[in-house]
């Protein structure tokens, strides 16, 4: 007998396969006895602790920190350049590293939580290069891609239908912001406005449509996921 998974060769009355761990009997069918092929000892099924795991990733993010913040300080006698490697851990650290410490993390609460953290960076830094372009341009950009973006969390989370029409409106309210964004740069970097904003937004307006009249026709839906092998 060999294992269905990865082809190790089994005696009749293993209960698993030693290496996968896959059962390579049905559970209704008796067993033969028979002694096994490999020790039980050889390979034991280790259990890597999720606690132990996050905090190693924890220490290993806080030694680059500790580093370029001695190396700056040492170099400049102040915080420079450390500020930014120290908050872009931070923010990967929020984003990717906090909400698997928790066994169920929650999207809903996460997701505002990565822009917020996101937000308070970039904020860091314009603060630092002295641009003062946070409230012209950063704060309202972020804010409303949190916005939108939270919203769709919340939306496809607690609605189990209608999620061709939360992604088709999500695109058509992204595209008809890419023109205010536009304007918001036009006004804050005193660019010209070339109209670039438009092409993006007839593109998104028309694939939200297109998601939007798929909700609404059942015809066209079911003949889509056919064509899409969904």
């Amino acid at each position: 007998m060999y294992c269905i998974h990865c082809g190790v060769k089994l005696a009749d009355s293993e209960r698993c396969c030693p290496l996968c761990g896959t059962v390579p009997f049905h559970p209704d069918i008796p067993r033969p006895e028979g002694k096994p092929l490999y020790p039980v000892a050889c390979y034991p099924h280790q259990q890597v602790s999720r606690v132990g795991f996050l905090g190693g990733v924890t220490i290993l993010l806080l030694i680059p920190m500790l580093v370029s913040l001695i190396c700056d300080l040492s170099l400049h006698g102040g915080v420079t350049w450390s500020g930014y490697v120290i908050g872009a851990i931070v923010l990967s650290y929020v984003v990717m590293v906090l909400p698997l410490w928790f066994r169920h993390p929650n999207p809903v609460i996460f997701v505002p939580c990565s822009f917020v953290a996101a937000g308070l960076y970039i904020l860091y830094i314009d603060l630092s290069v002295q641009g003062g372009w946070f409230l012209g341009f950063a704060f309202p950009v972020i804010g409303f891609a949190g916005l939108l973006v939270s919203a769709v969390v919340v939306l496809t989370r607690y609605l189990r239908r209608g999620i061709l029409y939360i992604l088709g409106g999500a695109l058509i309210l992204l595209g008809a912001f890419l023109p205010v964004m536009e304007l918001l740069m036009q006004h804050t970097f005193h660019l010209n406005f070339t109209g670039w904003s438009w092409y993006p937004l007839v593109a998104l307006v028309l694939l939200g449509s297109t998601l939007i009249f798929l909700a609404l026709c059942r015809p066209a839906r079911e003949a889509a996921e056919r064509k899409l092998f969904l």
